[in-house]
């Protein structure tokens, strides 16, 4: 605790450092934040071995002009009589191995790095100073080997369920990931931490009341209530995205987050993992979001990341995911048939 402290204490010193003249503020002295962010950015949570948190101004142009070739080029139409793709993809990046699925007019990962106080950042990770999260510790890597075949994590992609190999999130019904299920938005866009995709629906509205502050994620339609000056529920209550209780600092709204729910184990952490988020101005037209995270059964230490929220006049859409979900019948009837087909074959 005596860590987690010290980045409290430099988390208010960089807040401190953040002029509160003009800043808008609510009936009862507290600054206003409300209002629709994009979160989309093209900064990675964590950045390469050995590299530099701040990049030029060219390097910076560098990474955003490709990914405005790549959106470019994948606006351009698409010949109707081109051939199938192969059995099995052909083992390109896109879903199932390119074999077909979101182009790239439904896609949103964002066309910009996140500018922090002028700067433009490489990663989104800030605490271990390399950029990096911290690896597993042993309790985590022992855990992780015993819990192979257990339940989808929050954090889990919509295309693949990272750690869990050789077995996937599509082999079971059962395991099927929590954004594909509609429970939680993947990539933990929902959070705590709320992170971004990478992908679409970035938008977070935050409304907020004096007893309350509400942080709605577009991405699944996820609702975060955070209780003001509230003391947290006992620990046999948990749910999806933890017990969120906040109070004001300054001008910074601080929410500390506990009581999650084992079933969603934000990269492989334990229903104890403790995150504590920080949301202040950094200007007129966006927030800074820094978070930490501590849970000595899954990191030997705890991590802290901030990205930037800027403002936006894009409304926030319904989603509608898969209501009813038809495939899964079929898929469910074609596994019971190949299972069938496979028995026949041994009998004879």
């Amino acid at each position: 605790m005596k860590i987690f402290s010290i980045f409290t204490a430099l988390a208010l010193t960089c807040s401190a450092q953040i002029p509160s003249v003009g800043i808008p503020r609510l009936p009862d002295g507290h600054p206003d934040f409300q209002g629709m962010y994009d979160a989309a950015t093209l900064t990675p949570l964590e950045r390469a071995p050995g590299s530099k948190l701040v990049l030029t101004k060219a390097e910076a142009e560098v990474v955003e002009k490709a990914m405005a070739a790549q959106t470019s080029a994948g606006d351009q139409a698409i010949a109707a009589d081109r051939k199938a793709p192969p059995k099995g993809g052909d083992g390109s990046a896109g879903a199932a191995g390119n074999v077909g699925g979101y182009n790239t007019f439904w896609l949103d990962m964002g066309s910009s790095l996140t500018v922090v106080r002028g700067e433009k950042r490489a990663s989104i990770v800030v605490d271990p100073a390399d950029g990096r999260v911290p690896p597993l510790n042993q309790k985590a890597r022992a855990r992780i080997a015993a819990q192979r075949a257990a339940a989808p994590t929050s954090d889990a992609q919509e295309s693949k369920e990272p750690g869990l190999e050789p077995t996937g999130a599509y082999d079971d019904p059962e395991r099927r990931p929590l954004g594909e299920r509609c429970i939680l938005g993947f990539a933990s866009t929902s959070g705590p931490p709320a992170l971004p995709n990478y992908f679409y629906n970035n938008l977070h509205q935050i409304v907020q009341t004096k007893d309350s502050v509400m942080i709605q994620t577009e991405m699944v339609h996820d609702a975060r209530i955070v209780r003001m000056n509230a003391e947290h529920l006992p620990k046999t209550i948990r749910s999806w995205m933890g017990d969120s209780v906040g109070h004001w600092e300054g001008d910074t709204l601080v929410i500390d987050t506990t009581n999650f729910t084992d079933k969603t184990r934000f990269r492989n952490a334990t229903e104890n993992l403790h995150v504590v988020e920080r949301i202040s101005r950094l200007d007129a037209k966006s927030l800074l979001y820094r978070f930490t995270l501590d849970d000595p059964d899954t990191w030997d230490r705890p991590w802290t990341g901030e990205y930037a929220w800027p403002l936006t006049k894009e409304p926030m859409y319904e989603y509608a995911c898969h209501e009813a979900n038809y495939s899964m019948s079929d898929i469910l009837r074609g596994a019971r048939l190949r299972e069938a087909e496979q028995a026949a074959k041994i009998k004879k």
